[in-house]
């Protein structure tokens, strides 16, 4: 059973084959499988994903100086959200149910200054998502379509 932190509970649900180099995609993929198959744990920290990060150092995210501790705010936040606690097991469909509800407060917080967001955009449940909430998205898509 994988364990899994907060944002990676959320952010998973938009994976769409992307990441830092093939390592990581290649864990993405095998932990995303196996939590369809197995359910998850819930974890603080480091998690399955972190484990082939490139930018991991011991237990800390240095993808830039002060990255740990947004990241572990944002591991906060999505607990909240999903109203889940370290420890607790879950299947991963269950989490999947939940991320309509909390999408709009979760891309408000996040996605919208994401370095990954651009990954999201070609998932089509972050485009389904993204398209029901208010927003300027509308617009700009919009010009995109028409030139």
């Amino acid at each position: 059973m994988p364990r899994l932190r907060g944002h990676h509970l959320v952010c998973l649900h938009f994976f769409k084959g992307e990441g830092y180099n093939e390592e990581f995609v290649e864990n993405l993929t095998r932990v995303i499988r196996s939590a369809q198959d197995r359910g998850i744990e819930v974890h603080c920290g480091a998690d399955d994903i972190c484990a082939k990060c490139p930018y991991l150092n011991h237990t800390r995210c240095q993808y830039r100086e002060d990255a740990d501790k947004g990241i572990g705010e944002m591991d906060r936040t999505a607990l909240d959200l999903l109203k889940l606690s370290r420890g607790v097991k879950i299947r991963w469909a269950e989490i999947g149910e939940r991320i309509p509800e909390i999408f709009p407060a979760w891309r408000q917080a996040y996605c919208n200054s994401c370095s990954w967001r651009w990954a999201c955009e070609g998932n089509d449940l972050y485009r389904r998502l993204r398209d029901t909430c208010p927003g300027p998205h509308r617009n700009r898509r919009k010009r995109d379509v028409t030139g």
